[in-house]
């Protein structure tokens, strides 16, 4: 009975999904496309300062054993044979930024994560040093000059950290976003392993020109970033290395994609114009531009889509980023205690169904597209004596599509034609309350796979198609049809129009909080530097009162 149940399965593929609030490792099915097993594990997120945001690279990659040996339990117990995992795909939070020494293989400083915005006056200092008429990082990169990048997260860790100024002198640093420390050490580390990235992360660096698909040395001196530490820059879908350790020891690591790269691929967006939202810690809408770059003259970024081999050609995208999504729910349960579990959010906005005039501005790191405004907070405005924790709730969760549809707004003028519908992946969208407030706000029809798990997708479809695997096709006739749930708008569209004109209201109020001298003062007594949270607490309770806060009646 067991052997004809592994017989069936075929070819397997694993994923490494390393994301801002967790990593995962699931296993697929490659003829199927089907999730047999995986294993989670959340990851912390220190902030040692206003503004600053770090994780802890190693506990990062403990965390990727720690899964791949769980799903590897789990998937015996349902009598599967791991022996037919074929390959492993690696899909990661891009941006964020590791520096490490190649001769002890340890981490010379945490993560800077790509929320962090320490980096501010660096931006500034360094936008003055760009000519008004050849906004060069631009051209090259397709990207705004702004904190979200790695470039001046390095530029941030060679000025302020002796260890990695010590070892860049020494010829012993190493840089790498979250991918290429997890390969690195995923293959050997101090042992041999390989110091790579795909075009896709690269792309995301500041230091990428995504026109060459090369490190760009105008860049790179531009940000005063030696070439030597970084890493080699490969296609999406080949083989970099073996795994060295672990229960898929000798298993090829054969895809790599920044995770929202994997999710484009995974909801299966291979034609020009065909677009997908995830929606994690922050909310990111993809457009594939086929071979064409498209410059957006909207606040879109423009970015490689995927090299789904060494000798296939390069695709790129227009992309949306908002910075907080389902940060915002983590942000309720931890900081302000208004739910135990990221999972109650659906059950107190349920309870109200609207957020009666209350509405939240998330912008915890500034405002990413379309505003690029570094100085903007969060905010929570129109409230009254009747506002409670339900109300604000649902006023989250309305935040999150309202992001969405401003990014939708100037994907459609850039692209010039309207999308007729979203595609929608990640965890926020088990949420249903979520998912038919965004088809309300955004008045077309929501569509989510039934299999949610996308980005990890993606990431196994490129590791399973790589030359020396090949054991997942991606010829559109070879290429699982999907199931999906359709979520219709449901109110009128004159009624979606007055809401997202008062969000944006909400959203012009929320900017030129926090100038550089303030953010970087740290004194408490600076009105416009106060965090978020300060100004909720202050306003419920001269408006509402403690009781309401707790949910007493």
């Amino acid at each position: 009975m067991a052997a004809a149940k592994k017989a069936v399965l075929g070819p397997l593929v694993g994923a490494v999904d390393q994301g801002t609030s967790s990593t995962r490792f699931l296993v697929f099915n490659s003829k199927t496309a089907e999730l047999l097993s995986h294993h989670q594990v959340e990851i912390k997120q220190e902030f040692p300062k206003e503004g600053w945001v770090e994780q802890d690279p190693k506990e990062i990659l403990m965390s990727v054993y720690e899964c791949i040996e769980k799903t590897c339990e789990k998937l015996e117990q349902l009598n599967i044979d791991i022996s037919n995992i074929k390959a492993i795909g690696v899909s990661n939070q891009r941006e964020t930024t590791v520096v490490w020494d190649k001769i002890t293989g340890e981490p010379l400083y945490n993560a800077v994560v790509w929320l962090d915005l320490r980096t501010q006056s660096t931006v500034e200092n360094l936008s003055k040093r760009i000519p008004g008429n050849n906004n060069f990082v631009k051209s090259k990169t397709g990207l705004p000059l702004s904190t979200y990048f790695s470039a001046v997260k390095v530029r941030w860790l060679l000025d302020n950290v002796k260890e990695v100024q010590k070892a860049v002198e020494e010829d012993r640093a190493l840089f790498g976003t979250i991918d290429s420390w997890l390969i690195w050490s995923l293959t050997g580390g101090t042992n041999g392993g390989v110091h790579c990235t795909d075009v896709t992360n690269a792309s995301r660096t500041m230091l990428f020109n995504i026109h060459s698909l090369q490190w760009d040395k105008e860049l790179c001196d531009f940000f005063g970033i030696p070439m030597k530490i970084l890493p080699n820059v490969r296609s999406s879908s080949e083989i970099y290395g073996l795994m060295k350790a672990g229960s898929l020891e000798g298993v090829p690591i054969s895809g790599c994609l920044g995770d929202q790269s994997a999710a484009l691929v995974g909801q299966m967006c291979f034609r020009d114009g065909q677009a997908k939202n995830t929606y994690g810690t922050g909310c990111f809408l993809l457009c594939n531009t086929g071979r064409k770059c498209v410059f957006s003259e909207h606040g879109l970024l423009t970015t490689v889509a995927y090299k789904l081999g060494r000798d296939k050609p390069v695709y790129y995208a227009l992309e949306g980023s908002v910075a907080i999504a389902g940060a915002v729910i983590r942000w309720l349960r931890d900081n302000l205690g208004i739910i135990r579990s990221s999972d109650e959010i659906e059950k107190l906005a349920k309870e109200v169904g609207t957020s009666y005039g209350c509405y939240f501005v998330p912008a915890f790191s500034g405002l990413y597209a379309p505003y690029w405004e570094p100085s903007a907070r969060g905010i929570i405005c129109g409230l009254t004596q009747f506002t409670n924790k339900c109300h604000i709730a649902f006023a989250a969760l309305e935040a999150v599509c309202f992001q969405t549809r401003e990014i939708l707004d100037a994907m459609n003028r850039d692209c010039g034609i309207p999308l007729s519908h979203l595609q929608v992946d990640g965890g926020m969208t088990n949420n249903k309350i979520l998912m038919q407030l965004q088809a309300d706000i955004l008045y077309i029809p929501v569509v989510k796979p039934s299999m949610p798990e996308t980005t990890a997708l993606g990431a196994a479809m490129a590791a399973g198609a790589a030359e020396g695997v090949g054991v997942w096709s991606l010829e559109p006739e070879d290429l699982s049809a999907v199931t999906m749930e359709r979520f219709e708008p449901q109110i009128n569209a004159e009624e979606s129009e007055i809401r997202y004109s008062t969000w944006k209201k909400a959203v012009m109020k929320s900017m030129g909080w926090v100038t550089t001298e303030s953010s970087q003062s740290g004194d408490p007594s600076i009105f416009c530097s106060l965090p978020l949270g300060f100004f909720i607490m202050s306003s419920m309770v001269m408006l509402i009162g403690a009781r309401y806060i707790s949910g007493i009646p």
